[in-house]
């Protein structure tokens, strides 16, 4: 043997034998595999060509229209695109991406970002962008970058409607107010239909519908837009006016139970919720706590005639302007003397109403207060009902008893207040209240006789006249009843020697009334605070442009109102 022939390995002849039988084996493998998955198996195959070619896209439902009593719009739905991209698709220049991050105002470090991730086979680029934009986009036919219809919300009411109607998120889901609380009906289901898509992710053909989209359904509110623009304008100057943190207002309709506006100062734009603060956003109506003060006088007078303690005309001693009980001493700051207990009201006396309330059981007293709807929510179906706090009788002192009757050591909302005021208006029946238009006299639930409602009304009435506390919440051509309060925050476990609320509740027209109007104004500073002067003047307009719209008749002269002289309005005791 050379050399050559010497290095040679002579391999053995299993090795080679094994080899074939190897790859023999891999390719039987490999024919049973595709036999089973091309003969018998076929769903695989036919699922991995589908995803080729074949896509399932969802169709969006059309949002329901929210509507004011009158049909008109307060919240439709718009249709917009929303631009996306598949990233590994997307094979941008700078210049391209330029004009892209331009349109869609956005930083190009941004877009940079969105489209870096090449993992990611979907990723939006911007959300409901206007028609016009899309087209633009369209126009620059960038390749990996697509467009889907959406819908956008939009509120012709912007900040006058914003806190009842609330605003949806980016995907159209209720976020807030009526849109949040009917998002089940207001919704829909959105549908899906199966599609074919070229390689440049074009559709080439619609194959079939496997889900029919539900569009939602429209709502009919109980509010009427002109009252609720009428009720913002005028709670929105008095608030600039007298400089105060905030305000809010309620209107019902005391035969259906509907409210006709609901507004709150201050406020925001829901087609524009750029720079948003949470003191906008407060619905401060339903969701807001305050002492109501002498608004709640009513009640305890009312107890008083229905149990029989004494009558309007009955005389109560308030001199001499204070009455101590235990270390605590309650004070009148107008002290009246013998007054009789429709005075009592009129005047706004703190010690007559504590003398009245000391004279019967604490838990009747906090029995009507339970039962007119204070410490419970409103159950008007609104997000953040708030409660308000009314403690149980069996932990109240003498002394909260007599604060109580007048309004401190108890919490209500506006709303709350409001409501309990039906009690009054309709011959003593609390109606239930509703947003949704019901367009169909309510049945209450009688809590006071109707003798005992006719004399307060006649009481509240009196309350305005020259003499009482709210003589500015009269109003040309129609009678008025109603209650001023005026009642010291608050703060740090006491009470702000200089912060205030502002409040009026009351109802026209006094012989058959028809709404109920309550007014707030928080923190007034521009040098007065009294409920009288700062929340009656916002309800005599708001009623008064109500009655009108709704065409009640008159039940007084039609003769201008003079301001009152001094002395001829009274002063709140706070």
């Amino acid at each position: 043997m050379n050399a050559a022939t010497q290095g040679l390995v002579r391999l053995p002849v299993w090795r080679a034998r094994f080899v074939l039988a190897a790859l023999l084996a891999a390719f039987w493998v490999l024919g049973v595999r595709s036999l089973y998955l091309q003969a018998l198996q076929t769903d695989f195959l036919q699922e991995k060509g589908d995803a080729r070619y074949s896509r399932l896209i969802e169709v969006p439902a059309t949002r329901g229209r929210i509507l004011d009593r009158n049909g008109e719009a307060l919240a439709v739905s718009t249709p917009v695109k929303s631009v996306w991209a598949i990233p590994a698709d997307a094979e941008l220049s700078g210049a391209e991406r330029r004009k892209l991050a331009s349109l869609l105002a956005l930083e190009r470090n941004e877009l940079g970002k969105k489209l870096a991730d090449t993992s990611r086979d979907f990723v939006y680029l911007k959300r409901q962008v206007s028609p016009d934009i899309a087209e633009s986009v369209e126009a620059l036919g960038l390749k990996g970058i697509y467009q889907h219809r959406e819908y956008r919300r939009y509120y012709p009411g912007g900040e006058v409607t914003a806190h009842v109607i609330g605003f949806t998120g980016v995907d159209d889901d209720g976020q807030e107010g009526i849109e949040l609380a009917h998002q089940a009906s207001l919704g829909g289901k959105p549908g899906s239909r199966r599609v074919i898509k070229d390689r440049l992710g074009r559709i080439v053909e619609d194959v079939e519908s496997i889900r029919e989209a539900q569009d939602g359904r429209d709502l009919t509110l109980s509010i009427d837009s002109k009252i609720q623009n009428l009720a913002f304008g005028a709670l929105k100057t008095a608030v600039a006016q007298h400089h105060a943190k905030a305000g809010a207002i309620i209107a019902l309709d005391v035969r259906t139970g509907e409210v006709l506006a609901l507004a709150n100062v201050p406020s925001y734009n829901p087609n524009n919720r750029a720079h948003l603060s949470g003191a906008q956003l407060r619905n401060r109506v339903i969701t807001d706590l305050f002492e109501p003060g002498s608004t709640l006088k009513p009640f305890t007078l009312a107890l008083a005639i229905e149990r029989g303690k004494l009558t309007p005309a009955t005389l109560v001693q308030t001199a001499p302007g204070h009455l101590t009980i235990a270390d605590y001493t309650i004070h009148d700051t107008h002290p009246g003397g013998t007054l009789s207990a429709a005075q009592v009201l009129q005047k706004s006396s703190n010690v007559g109403m504590a003398k009245i309330a000391l004279s019967m059981p604490r838990e009747a007293l906090w029995d009507l207060f339970r039962r007119v709807g204070f410490g419970t929510a409103p159950q008007l179906g609104f997000p953040g009902e708030a409660t308000g706090k009314l403690r149980h009788y069996r932990s109240w002192r003498p002394i909260e008893q007599a604060t109580m009757a007048y309004g401190m050591g108890i919490s209500v909302s506006l709303v709350q207040l409001a409501h309990a005021y039906t009690v009054f208006a309709r011959d003593g029946e609390l109606v239930p209240l509703s947003l949704v238009k019901t367009g169909t006299a309510a049945s209450g639930v009688k809590l006071l006789s109707t003798e005992t409602a006719r004399a307060m009304r006649a009481m509240l009435e009196l309350a305005v006249q020259p003499g009482g506390t709210g003589p500015r919440a009269r109003i040309m051509g129609w009678r008025v009843a109603g209650k001023t309060g005026t009642a010291h925050k608050q703060e740090n476990g006491g009470y702000a020697p200089d912060k205030f609320v502002a409040s009026f509740v009351g109802f026209a027209p006094a012989s058959a009334p028809r709404v109920v109007v309550a007014v707030m104004v928080d923190e007034p500073s521009a040098g007065e605070h009294y409920g009288g002067i700062v929340a009656a003047p916002v309800f005599a307009q708001v009623t008064q442009g109500a009655l009108r719209m709704m065409g009640v008749p008159h039940d007084a002269p039609l003769e201008p109102l003079e301001t009152p002289a001094e002395g001829e309005e009274a002063k709140e005791n706070t």
